[in-house]
């Protein structure tokens, strides 16, 4: 019997991860991913799967990111009842992420009722943080590289990939087939994450691509984050940083942490950490030691350089607080959450700044800003961008293109193929050329519902 890959997201996009695998009449998905960016991907996400949940036999997760793992909550309320199978650290971080994403649903959804925005009466969220509760109760861990059974018959292994706590590539082993998925693969340098591993043999290997077409620069977080932060602080400005909570703004903490160490930044410059998903992501940190580059030192460290800011209350009372300050928010793409107030109250002010601190998806708010526009719509007003806006390089947990080729060539042998995917169409085709090209290896950027034969 043959073995079919269907992509159902995560194919000419960065956004919205799902592979549907399918052998002998079973099948099941490799992450589970929500669309983010433009409006006409977002869609997708209200739009029925092509296959019923409920034939679905099990859900793989390579990591929590909700474009990997955000899809769930959705799944389950539409009649999915299989296993989740993730490492320990990924059903940790999706215990905090899934029902925070169903909360900021619902209040966005709150908030566009009340000031009457919507273009739908009444604004329904997605789905709901009791949905995201549910869910997480189909969830089963497996330790990195310990062989498991997600279907009778099919064989699993997750490896490091690096990127975020509990990241994996995951071998899947099915009617004498190996699909080898990267997952997101982090960087061999990463300030806070550990190298991914090398890859094991595969028939086909399923690479993402997201950094496909650029390399990073050599420059480092803390000499480019530094002299923003200085300048922010010298005109008596604020300095708004969108971040991702799990991993980006443990990073800008420990950044910040060092900063102030050394003298380069004032020791008394107020930092707020205002994201309850953040600080308990940091949290997670010091419970898996062993699993990142930081000691339990550091770990305290980067918990208490910033004021942790947990309630609705206190995330108001910041814009009360004069002088100069950082405020670190998420998400980190401005899609969503406390980050767009901070926005929406701080970019009027030429002495203010916004600092990116990663990847931007095209049609984010993050992008908009990235690429200079005057105004930025937030809550159904267009904001005039007045402050500075600073886009870090040196901040990303993804594999640049050359990391990319080099876990590839570190494959033991020649797939037979590799599909390219997780990355925008520029991105995924310059992968597949350099793949191509250097490697002579059949390379392929599969279109988004499109199935492959394994």
């Amino acid at each position: 019997m043959s073995v079919h890959i269907r992509f159902l997201g995560g194919a000419g996009t960065v956004t919205g991860s799902k592979y549907l695998i399918e052998h002998d009449g079973q099948s099941l998905l490799v992450d589970c991913g929500l669309f983010q960016g433009y409006k006409q991907l977002r869609l997708r996400n209200r739009d029925p799967l092509p296959v019923l949940p409920n034939r679905i036999g099990a859900v793989l997760l390579t990591h929590a990111h909700l474009d990997h793992s955000g899809y769930l909550p959705l799944l389950h309320r539409e009649g999915f009842h299989g296993k989740v199978w993730a490492t320990p650290a990924t059903r940790d971080l999706a215990q905090i992420l899934l029902p925070d994403s169903g909360h900021i649903q619902e209040e966005d959804a709150a908030f566009a009722n009340r000031k009457g925005f919507s273009k739908h009466a009444p604004a329904l969220p997605l789905y709901t943080e009791e949905d995201a509760l549910k869910s997480l109760k189909l969830f089963r861990t497996v330790p990195m590289r310990e062989a498991f059974e997600p279907l009778r018959g099919w064989h699993a292994r997750f490896s490091s990939a690096g990127h975020i706590l509990g990241a994996a590539s995951l071998l899947l082993e099915v009617g004498g087939r190996r699909l080898l998925f990267s997952g997101d693969l982090g960087r061999p340098d990463d300030v806070l994450m550990l190298p991914p591993d090398p890859p094991p043999a595969a028939d086909v290997v399923i690479c993402e691509s997201t950094y496909g077409d650029r390399n990073h620069p050599q420059e480092d977080v803390v000499a480019e984050l530094g002299p923003a932060l200085a300048r922010a602080a010298a005109r008596g400005g604020t300095a708004v940083v969108p971040v991702f909570a799990v991993g980006r703004a443990q990073e800008i903490l420990f950044a910040i942490h060092q900063l102030k160490a050394s003298g380069q930044l004032p020791h008394g410059l107020p930092v707020y950490l205002d994201s309850p998903m953040a600080i308990e992501s940091t949290e997670l940190f010091c419970q898996h030691l062993g699993e990142h580059r930081l000691n339990a030192g550091q770990c305290r460290d980067i918990g208490h350089v910033a004021r942790m800011v947990r309630s609705v209350e206190e995330s108001k009372a910041i814009a009360r607080q004069h002088g100069p300050k950082v405020i670190l928010a998420a998400s980190g793409m401005a899609t969503g959450g406390r980050v767009l107030h901070h926005l929406a109250q701080h970019l009027g002010d030429h002495r203010n700044m916004v600092v990116l601190t990663g990847y931007q998806a095209p049609g984010t708010r993050g992008a908009t800003l990235a690429a200079g526009h005057p105004s930025l719509r937030i809550h159904g007003q267009d904001m005039p961008v007045r402050a500075e806006v600073v886009q870090l390089t040196s901040a990303s947990a993804h594999a640049d293109s050359n990391q990319l080729m080099a876990w590839l060539k570190a494959l033991p042998s020649a797939p037979r193929r590799v599909l390219v995917t997780h990355g925008d169409m520029e991105a995924s085709d310059r992968l597949r050329h350099r793949i191509e090209t250097e490697l002579r290896w059949q390379a392929l950027v599969p279109e988004h519902g499109s199935t492959w034969l394994a």
